[in-house]
């Protein structure tokens, strides 16, 4: 009697394979986070960089100045006061779109309008992302948005009083 051997591959033969690609698959799904994060970060340091340019436009607006009402710590994503840089429709569509990439931000303006500064959470990293008046656009030192330097180089918290225009 004799045996025909079909062939093909034994049950172990397979699971050793499926076990493989789940570990390939599992480091792509890691990267893949990664990435996504790093993705969002992007979007959050060019929203920024697009209203840091209709800043200087609406400067000129409205009578070399920023504005005329102060906002002191903000949260960005709802300002729409009228007479600032924040009522320019650009500027609002960036700071929601940034607030839906990460989460809320924080923004601030002096009073006589003669500067500005604003922060966003990064999502790879949870430091802030800041944009100032005086074109600075770096990330923040430590992960909380109080991580700024004032003018006068005292530690103070970000964005709630007028000083505090400058990213550290």
């Amino acid at each position: 009697m004799k045996h025909k051997f079909t062939k093909g591959f034994t049950l172990i033969e397979l699971l050793v394979v499926i076990a493989i690609i789940g570990i390939l698959s599992s480091v792509v799904l890691a990267s893949l986070n990664t990435a996504r994060s790093k993705g969002a970060d992007a979007a959050v340091k060019a929203d920024l960089s697009g209203i840091r340019a209709s800043a200087e436009v609406e400067y000129d607006t409205l009578g070399q100045r920023y504005g005329s009402t102060a906002v002191l710590g903000g949260a960005c994503s709802t300002l729409t006061t009228a007479g600032t840089i924040f009522a320019n429709t650009n500027i609002q569509a960036a700071l929601v779109h940034a607030k839906n990439t990460s989460a809320e931000g924080y923004c601030n303006l002096d009073a006589t309008g003669t500067g500005y500064a604003m922060a966003f959470p990064l999502k790879s990293t949870g430091k802030y992302w800041c944009i100032d008046s005086a074109g600075a656009a770096k990330g923040t030192q430590g992960t909380g948005s109080t991580d700024y330097t004032a003018a006068n180089g005292a530690a103070t918290a970000a964005l709630t009083d007028s000083a505090d225009l400058t990213c550290n």
